[in-house]
């Protein structure tokens, strides 16, 4: 597992915020397995990220105010059969952490000339 650098955020971390500000965008709040499922297509992923993962993750990134969740109403999940899902918002802070990640590498990343010169 990668080093956190202190403030940074990790891989994983960078795209929990951007699939979930994607989902935010489609509807109010997103739940794990909706943002697990979103962040594979986006990588083009076989598989879904291992959920003891994600949520581990979540919960950093809860701390660190980057995002915020409530348990959805116990009406809407019996109504749909189903149990309640943890509801997640990436809040303005997550919004902020996500674009000033996602600018930061790309400034770090090797331009495709450089590597071969």
């Amino acid at each position: 597992m990668p080093r956190r650098r202190e403030g940074r955020l990790v891989d994983l971390e960078v795209d929990i915020l951007g699939a979930g500000i994607e989902l935010q965008a489609e509807h109010d709040d997103f739940y794990g397995f909706a943002l697990a499922k979103r962040i594979a297509d986006r990588a083009g992923a076989t598989a879904l990220t291992a959920h003891g993962t994600l949520y581990k993750a979540l919960s950093r990134l809860a701390e660190r105010g980057l995002v915020e969740s409530e348990w959805e109403d116990p009406g809407i999940a019996a109504e749909a059969g189903r149990p309640r899902r943890r509801l997640y918002r990436v809040t303005g802070a997550g919004v902020a952490a996500c674009r000033a990640e996602t600018e930061q590498r790309s400034l770090l990343a090797p331009s495709p000339r450089s590597a071969f010169a």
